[in-house]
């Protein structure tokens, strides 16, 4: 058997080299020497002033226990705490608890990473053409990058509102006002695309942007009113006077069967005798004409198929 033997690195083989955490090391080395530092410094006055020994453990204790307490902190689950040390940025925290040394560190902001729903509006603003509306809209965004919100604006929500406002108004001064209430969703995606280039360099994506109203003065609503109300008319009249074209067509149609056959003619005269005699006690007066067609063969066939027509009638009621 060979005997068992610590094994030695041999020339060309690579070692295991494990990186430390720059700042992980400097907070450790950063928390001993505070420490370090109290503690001497709680000794030394504790010398100097005679007091026991025992109860000056028993306040530096206290005083341990009270920095740790204010040194720890709870980051939920949609928040990012951004970390400072000694001023300048350190880390951006994630869920979870959180040591922050004693007066090193500080925290610059809490973040809420959740989506935001941020309504505006622009009021009395002039379009394209002169018109002044009021628009309501609402605007949904979050933050995707902690640090650039916390560090580049001082107050992130306030300066999306006002990014979108500002937006808003631009958008109306540029449409008609014909664009602004038919292509609602043109506008919100133009005001989406604007306030996204504006709010990307704090951090913040717009997720979407919905107009809820587009209010105009009550005057022109009137003159809009009456002008929709013509536009009706003028389409109903068309469809009128179309009606009375086919109509007329139809009874020139009519006029030249008539014209070449005597008969069809008599037989539609006693169709609308016919016709008006269906209410009961209706008194029909025939013309003179009708009566003398009633010598020719074509007046007796249609007298007599009128009068079958009313025999059929009477024995079906």
């Amino acid at each position: 058997m060979e005997a068992l033997s610590p094994r030695f690195p041999k020339t060309g083989d690579s070692l295991p080299i494990k990186v430390p955490d720059p700042n992980s090391d400097l907070s450790f080395r950063t928390t001993v020497s505070a420490g370090f530092f109290a503690l001497t410094t709680v000794g030394a006055v504790l010398t100097t002033l005679n007091i026991p020994l025992g109860l000056g453990l028993i306040a530096l204790t206290s005083i341990a226990g009270v920095l740790s307490l204010t040194s720890l902190r709870l980051v939920k689950e949609w928040e990012r705490l951004v970390v400072l040390r000694l001023g300048k940025f350190q880390a951006v925290e994630k869920p979870g608890l959180v040591f922050l040394i004693p007066v090193v560190d500080q925290t610059a902001a809490c973040i809420d990473t959740r989506v935001q729903v941020t309504p505006f509006m622009a009021q009395q603003t002039l379009t394209k053409d002169t018109v002044p509306v009021d628009v309501d809209a609402v605007l949904f965004w979050y933050v995707f990058d902690v640090k650039k919100a916390a560090l580049e604006v001082s107050d992130f929500a306030l300066a999306v509102s006002w990014a979108a406002q500002t937006a808003l108004r631009d958008i109306i001064g540029r449409s008609l006002l014909a664009e602004l209430l038919a292509e609602r969703a043109t506008l919100e995606k133009l005001l989406q695309q604007l306030i996204d280039e504006r709010a990307a360099t704090w951090g913040i994506q717009i997720q979407a942007v919905e107009v809820r109203d587009v209010q105009i003065p009550v005057n022109l609503q009137d003159a809009m009113s009456r002008e929709a109300q013509a536009e009706r008319e003028k389409k109903a009249r068309i469809i009128l006077s179309e009606a009375e074209m086919e109509i007329a067509a139809n009874f020139l149609n009519a006029a030249n069967q008539y014209d070449t056959n005597q008969t069809a003619l008599t037989l539609r005269g006693w169709n609308i005798i016919r016709e008006g005699l269906k209410e009961k006690g209706n008194v029909i007066l025939i013309p003179t004409d009708t009566l003398n067609s009633l010598g020719n063969a074509g007046g007796a066939m249609a007298l007599k198929q009128f009068m079958d027509q009313q025999a059929k009638e009477a024995k079906e009621e």
